[in-house]
């Protein structure tokens, strides 16, 4: 399926008057940033490299989506006939995905002709800006809940698309597994789920329905113990599934109390090692709250997948440099007060000490990296053509290393709850 129509109609009217200007051709670089982070964060995970790169295959205009740009009169036969045509034959650098960023990060950079560059601004920005807010919701969730397992359900609480971008982001985040069978099939994420509290009340008791779930999946299965009364359902899933019982879940009530109780009463039946997950309207605040509580695990709905408060990123796509008629290269940049950019190629370094993180140094033109900087970097799209390593289930994977190398690098106030700055500066040079 195409991608070319998941855009603005401004792009395509630019494409048009620069067509008509004879500027639609120069050799142009375009960059993805976000001029801040979410208010209150300290640093932000890059996702969705894949899935732009995925698209970027994708964005072709075959006959039936020029015959409803030509019927709409969207854009003259001209245009009509360079739009037939397209294939982004340019070069793409941009931070790994997984990557840490920070205010002014050039974490995506477009470099081809004006024309072609263009048109990819909103397929761009709808994807980083949704993926990153829920990478960058999800990485507060992994660290709040130092090391436990966390499980992403959202999928009931946005868009069918954007569920599956969304279990895609918190897997490379850190979570462990999603709900979502899509996300399971196209990106590789692992997939969990047991029943819901529909399955208990379809039977003439909890008893009944706990015996029918355990003859399915086993003794190890998740038994939901808060439809009734916690006590009794606790008690009886012992009894229907024995001291070997998986898991129980508890969905609501105040879960610090819920979870000492139900921990105490576990031991009680000798079901010791039968784990406790909790999934009540989670997010990052409450998921530390419960730190110090027997929970072994969570999992995390509406505020993973609406990226806890912050539903984009806040990133824009920007032209920052072009050639000249005498072939030289110009910086160009917006210069409006609230919106000013910084124009010009650039080469981002994460400056470290001692292996721990010191400095966004966003350089201006071409430099090289001394020994104590990392370059940020990497080539995705070359010519034209894609490399590989970072789309699929692999890309994935190597997404969800990445993001655990970066942020081992941060400084120990990254991980703050509260409200903050962000934990280093960005300085161009």
């Amino acid at each position: 399926m195409t991608s070319a129509l998941l855009t603005d109609r401004y792009e395509l009217t630019m494409v048009e008057a620069a067509l008509r200007a004879g500027t639609a051709h120069r050799d142009s670089v375009f960059e993805v940033f976000a001029r801040r982070l979410p208010e209150g964060r300290r640093y932000g995970v890059v996702a969705g490299t894949g899935r732009f790169l995925d698209e970027l295959t994708r964005f072709r205009f075959g006959d039936a989506e020029l015959s409803w740009l030509r019927d709409e009169r969207i854009v003259d036969s001209p245009t009509i006939d360079w739009l037939a045509d397209y294939r982004f034959s340019g070069d793409v650098h941009g931070y790994a995905e997984g990557e840490v960023y920070l205010p002014g990060s050039p974490l995506l950079v477009v470099e081809s002709t004006f024309a072609e560059g263009v048109l990819l601004e909103t397929l761009a920005l709808s994807i980083f800006n949704y993926d990153s807010a829920v990478a960058g919701a999800a990485a507060r969730m992994v660290s709040a809940a130092d090391g436990r397992p966390l499980a992403e359900m959202g999928s009931r609480r946005t868009g069918e698309r954007s569920a599956v971008a969304a279990a895609r982001a918190a897997y490379i985040a850190g979570f462990d597994a999603t709900s979502n069978l899509e996300a399971g099939r196209t990106w590789g994420v692992p997939t969990m789920g047991t029943a819901a509290h529909a399955f208990t009340l379809l039977h003439d008791s909890e008893e009944e329905a706990f015996r029918a779930q355990v003859a399915t999946l086993g003794s190890g299965t998740t038994l939901l113990v808060d439809t009734y009364d916690i006590e009794t359902a606790v008690r009886t899933a012992v009894d229907v599934a024995g001291t070997g019982l998986g898991a129980v879940r508890i969905d609501s009530g105040d879960l610090p109390s819920l979870v000492g109780q139900v921990r105490r009463q576990l031991d009680s039946l000798g079901a010791t090692g039968t784990r406790i997950t909790v999934t009540n309207d989670l997010d990052e605040y409450t998921i530390a709250a419960l730190r110090a509580a027997p929970v072994d695990s969570y999992g995390v709905g509406t505020s993973v997948v609406s990226g806890s408060g912050h539903p984009a990123a806040g990133m824009v796509y920007k032209l920052v440099a072009r050639r000249g008629d005498d072939g030289a290269w110009l910086s160009v940049a917006k210069k409006s007060a609230d919106k000013a950019s910084v124009g010009g190629h650039k080469a981002p370094v994460r400056v470290l000490d001692g292996g721990v993180a010191t400095t966004e140094l966003v350089r201006v033109g071409d430099h090289e990296t001394a020994a104590h900087e990392r370059a940020l970097l990497v080539p995705l799209v070359t010519g034209g053509v894609v490399d590989e390593r970072y789309t699929g289930h692999h890309g994935v994977e190597r997404a969800r290393d990445h993001r655990r190398a970066a942020v081992a690098e941060l400084p120990a106030g990254a991980f703050r709850l509260g409200r903050g700055e962000p934990v280093i500066p960005t300085i161009y040079a």
